[in-house]
């Protein structure tokens, strides 16, 4: 095979190689783009909350947890741009070898072309191409002489062809190596750039720390405080749903539909596990589910029968799921107005409400609005959701969908 037959093969089987290799490339840079735009979109609703926060008061705990969600989004961010330089990398390493290669192709062509021309400024000294076919001693001589002449002026058109298409795809993969460069000098200027915005919140978050460490008696009262009040919601919620467990099991008079809808919402509730809608538009889970330890006391544990969800003042607070209003309380301190929706087998509180716009008996699809968020005296809003089988209580962050 000669160095032409192999330039045309080598030329396309990297042609697609490169192709698959961007398409690839691409798809991942697709991939960490939307991730990226998703982080950037957490850090502006953790900053507008921050604000409404700060505002009201110095030093919160609802003020670290916003910075806390913001070094989270900062961190996320840094990685995806580490992640992005990394795919520049490899495009540019790719690029520079296919150049490489290219120029290597060219080298070879071009030595071949001048082999060929050489030979024929040889054998050219009074050739005389009509002499040469019409001396042939037969017809099959003649035709192959011709076809010889005819393939052998193919041959150096194609030479020169070749050599125009790899100097063209040169040039092409030195412009795709220059873009590449000057995008991961952005990148990694952006990176600097979210370092020193990461390194500032460190600062913040230090010094609320501090700030909230100093007033531990106050800190240490509002815990025992907030602990009776859950206490008291968790029996007001725990006697709700044992009399209708009980009230359930004992209708033995109920008609079929009933119990038909009944077990159909229950299904239907439990296909969207990981798939409910967010209570609120904007926010994000401030304290998770379960008992874990304090964000700034040591040694003390806080237990949580959901999941609080830090939001903007005035937020509307919504139905998860299609239900009906069962209850409708007033629990004095953090939780004020409390709601609590029945999805069959299923159960969705919703509390810490300032007002509510529903009333018990009435019917609710997914996003009817059921109150107002309510803000507190450290000027934090936040929205306290929990997720009960009959008397179980679920972690509800396995139930939300992913933000």
């Amino acid at each position: 095979m000669t160095l032409s037959s192999k330039f045309v093969c080598l030329l396309a089987i990297s042609i697609l190689l490169v192709s698959f290799t961007e398409i690839q490339a691409q798809k991942s840079k697709s991939q960490l783009e939307k991730e990226k735009s998703l982080v950037q979109n957490q850090i502006k609703e953790a900053q507008q909350i921050l604000a409404q926060t700060a505002s009201k008061k110095k030093s919160s705990i609802g003020q670290l947890n916003a910075i806390k969600k913001q070094i989270e989004g900062h961190s996320r961010l840094i990685r995806t741009y580490s992640n992005e330089i990394k795919l520049i990398n490899n495009q540019i390493e790719e690029d520079a070898l296919v150049i490489n290669a290219l120029e290597e192709d060219l080298a070879g062509l071009k030595k071949e072309y001048s082999a060929m021309l050489y030979s024929m400024q040889r054998s050219s000294g009074g050739f005389n191409r009509l002499s040469f076919i019409f001396a042939s001693s037969d017809i099959n001589q003649f035709y192959m002489r011709f076809k010889y002449l005819e393939q052998y002026t193919a041959a150096r058109k194609n030479q020169v062809q070749f050599i125009t298409e790899i100097k063209d795809e040169i040039e092409m993969e030195k412009v795709s190596l220059e873009g590449a460069k000057v995008e991961k000098g952005e990148l990694l200027a952006s990176q600097v750039d979210e370092k020193k915005k990461l390194d500032k919140l460190k600062y913040d978050q230090n010094q609320v720390f501090t700030s909230l460490k100093s007033e531990e008696k106050k800190l240490r009262e509002d815990i025992a405080k907030k602990k009776n009040e859950a206490t008291k919601l968790e029996k007001l919620i725990s006697k709700l749903l044992k009399a209708e467990v009980a009230k359930a099991s004992s209708s033995t008079n109920r008609s079929a539909t009933v119990k038909i809808d009944v077990k159909n919402i229950s299904s239907s509730f439990e296909k969207s596990k990981s798939q409910l809608s967010w209570p609120v538009t904007s926010g994000f889970i401030s304290e998770k589910f379960g008992t874990h330890p304090h964000p700034v006391l040591k040694r003390v544990k806080m237990p949580n029968d959901g999941v609080n969800i830090q939001t903007k003042q005035n937020e509307k607070v919504k139905a998860v799921f299609n239900g009906v209003v069962k209850k409708i309380a007033i629990v004095p301190g953090e939780f004020k107005y409390v709601v609590i929706v029945q999805h069959g087998s299923y159960f969705t509180v919703y509390a810490k409400l300032k007002v509510v716009h529903v009333k018990t008996g009435q019917q609710l699809a997914i996003n009817d609005v059921i109150g107002e968020v309510n803000t507190d005296t450290d000027g934090v809003s936040e929205v306290q959701f929990q997720v009960w089988k009959n008397t179980q209580k679920l972690d509800p962050e396995h139930w939300l969908a992913k933000r």
